[in-house]
């Protein structure tokens, strides 16, 4: 990570749930596109020509299926990289691994 930000190629893990506003297309509208704690990686990452201090992040996360999705905006306050930031505020696991215990 650098200085501005998440860079391009960075996994990173969703913090909450992120549905669909509507602009991903051929997807229903309020559709869940990535659940908590949903692991991806970031594709693209610039700022809002009305906004230039706020970084966006077009990033695919994987599905159940582990198969990455269509790119989904993301702000920084919605992603983090950190998996104990996950476990620790309770939304979720982060993605499982034959460490964890049952």
């Amino acid at each position: 990570m650098s200085i501005r930000g998440y860079e391009i190629g960075d996994l990173v893990f969703s913090r909450t749930d992120i549905h669909n506003d509507g602009g991903v297309p051929d997807v229903d509208e309020a559709a869940l596109l990535a659940a908590a704690g949903a692991r991806g990686v970031v594709v693209r990452a610039g700022s809002a020509q009305a906004r230039p201090g706020l970084r966006i992040y077009l990033v695919r996360f994987e599905g159940p299926d582990q198969v990455l999705g269509p790119p989904v905006g993301c702000l920084d306050e919605e992603l983090t990289q950190d998996e104990s930031v996950l476990r620790a505020d309770g939304s979720t696991h982060g993605p499982s691994s034959a460490d964890d215990p049952p």
